[in-house]
């Protein structure tokens, strides 16, 4: 969907200003979130946060930090899909005869499930549309729902300079729609091609994108 979360190419957001020394967690209940993040998902009932983050409204996007964001989408999500009731979100306390929820994924089992991940490329084989080398336009698309396909790379003329191989394909999948599974590649685009003149001649970005996101020029 278009929104405040897709900021590639905004004017007038202001400088960006990295903390040189900044922790990885800047409060204890990061931390926690942070885990809750992860281990959510094993219940099956969503495949990503994204789409829930993409949904915060503007101003509220730009007030959050990063974990406020997500703490707002896993509640979001937590509610929607019944695994707790607004009630119980607001007091931090199951309500009397709730069920319980075995979780799928219990500690023992964490150091394996770590290491293995969740790949999401399928072990189908797929011509792609594109080969190396190849230039392709990303497609204009306004979706209303979720795509990877970034504002500021659409309707622009690039080159495909890596194939990935086979993924699923994240705007159908994260609904446990068609998992659409076709190549993902490396499209190399000028910054001038991006930006306009003004940009450096030499410059470049690369952008992941999927075989329906491109079209041939």
């Amino acid at each position: 969907m278009n929104g405040i979360h897709d900021m590639g190419g905004m004017q007038d957001m202001g400088p960006i200003r990295p903390d040189v020394n900044e922790p990885v967690f800047h409060e204890p209940w990061e931390a926690r979130l942070f885990a809750l993040w992860r281990v959510l998902p094993t219940w099956g009932k969503w495949r990503t946060t994204r789409v829930a983050i993409e949904s915060i409204p503007p101003a509220d996007y730009l007030r959050m930090t990063y974990y406020e964001r997500v703490l707002t989408a896993l509640s979001d999500l937590l509610v929607s899909t019944k695994m707790i009731t607004t009630a119980e979100l607001e007091s931090g306390r199951p309500e009397s005869g709730a069920a319980t929820l075995v979780p799928p994924l219990r500690a023992a089992q964490v150091p394996a499930w770590i290491a293995h991940g969740a790949p999401g490329r399928p072990s189908v084989a797929v011509t792609p549309h594109f080969k190396l080398g190849q230039r392709v336009r990303a497609r204009n698309i306004n979706p209303a729902g979720h795509t990877r396909l970034p504002r500021y790379v659409r309707g622009k003329v690039g080159r495909i300079e890596r194939d990935y191989g086979v993924f699923a394909f994240p705007d159908t999948s994260v609904y446990f729609l068609d998992d659409k599974p076709q190549h993902l590649y490396a499209v190399r685009f000028g910054a001038r091609e991006l930006w306009g003149d003004g940009a450096h001649a030499h410059d470049v970005v690369y952008v992941d994108v999927w075989d329906d996101h491109l079209e041939s020029v």
